[in-house]
């Protein structure tokens, strides 16, 4: 049942270094900036923190810029911000139509690219993106920065490598070599939760990951490399059912999902695969 925030304290550093000695003093404490995933937990009585750390104000965890090819992201990056970025648009066109998807305009201005890579759903749509671009995690805490791999970040559902004293800082994204590609598949056109989203990088050397069929977004490092070889469509999709294990819940089936993977595979492997024309076009 919906809640109160009464007898919930919010904490406000004015500076990074302020947020981390917080962090560190009060590790319990949920750190929060668009709040677009907490405010629907407070609403339904399911949040147990007590206690938050407001990052919002924050411009360091803000901004884009690209350095020998590695595109830096900050936490606090909106959705809206990536949309209308010429850099993500020029590196990463993927992460551009994920950050499409992601509900409706005012859900675009206020979320960030590190709410969805800390709230570790496994429908994240941007999340997909950044585990096939091979992206790394920037975190920080009062004991130094630590740089972790994306694909290495979750440890289960909703559950990640983070220590309760860090805090994402940004995202190291390297512009992938070969088409990108992005799909997502809802109840409606727009503003739905994903039954299934993919996201791939084309050419000879395939790099392809998933959302909402296991407890993390995962990559297909098996599927990618039957591709690579030169596999048939329907041997990549074989092997790409010993790689997902999706669930019944009340968005889809397990059935459906494994259905519609296997022709989100075809689809972009026909799309970017080494003979499609657009591959030859380039991304």
């Amino acid at each position: 049942m919906p809640v109160t925030i009464r007898h919930r304290a919010l904490l406000s550093p004015r500076s990074l270094k302020d947020a981390l000695r917080l962090r560190h003093e009060e590790p319990d404490a949920m750190p929060l900036a668009g709040c677009t995933d907490i405010y629907v937990a407070l609403n339904f009585g399911t949040l147990p923190a007590r206690g938050f750390l407001n990052l919002w104000t924050l411009d360091a965890l803000r901004g884009i810029d690209v350095l020998d090819g590695v595109v830096r992201i900050g936490a606090l990056t909106t959705y809206t911000a990536l949309i209308q970025s010429p850099i993500v648009a020029r590196h990463l066109p993927m992460l551009v139509a994920a950050s499409r998807e992601v509900g409706g305009p005012q859900i675009q201005h206020r979320g960030t690219i590190g709410g969805n890579v800390a709230n570790a759903s496994p429908a994240g749509d941007t999340l997909p993106v950044l585990a096939v671009a091979q992206a790394v995690v920037e975190l920080h805490s009062v004991r130094g920065l630590r740089l972790v791999p994306f694909t290495d970040f979750y440890t289960g559902y909703r559950t990640s490598a983070a220590a309760p004293d860090e805090l994402i800082v940004a995202l190291h994204v390297p512009t992938p070599q070969g088409r990108q590609w992005f799909r997502k598949v809802g109840t409606r056109a727009a503003q739905a939760i994903s039954k299934i989203v993919i996201a791939g990088v084309g050419g000879r050397q395939p790099r392809i990951a998933f959302g909402s069929v296991a407890p993390t977004v995962v990559r297909l490092p098996q599927t990618e490399r039957v591709l690579a070889s030169g596999g048939t469509i329907l041997e990549a999709q074989q092997q790409m059912q010993s790689e997902i294990s999706p669930i019944d819940d009340v968005r889809s089936t397990a059935a459906y999902r494994r259905q519609v993977a296997a022709n989100l595979l075809d689809e972009f492997w026909r799309a970017t695969g080494p003979g499609s024309a657009r591959a030859a076009r380039g991304r």
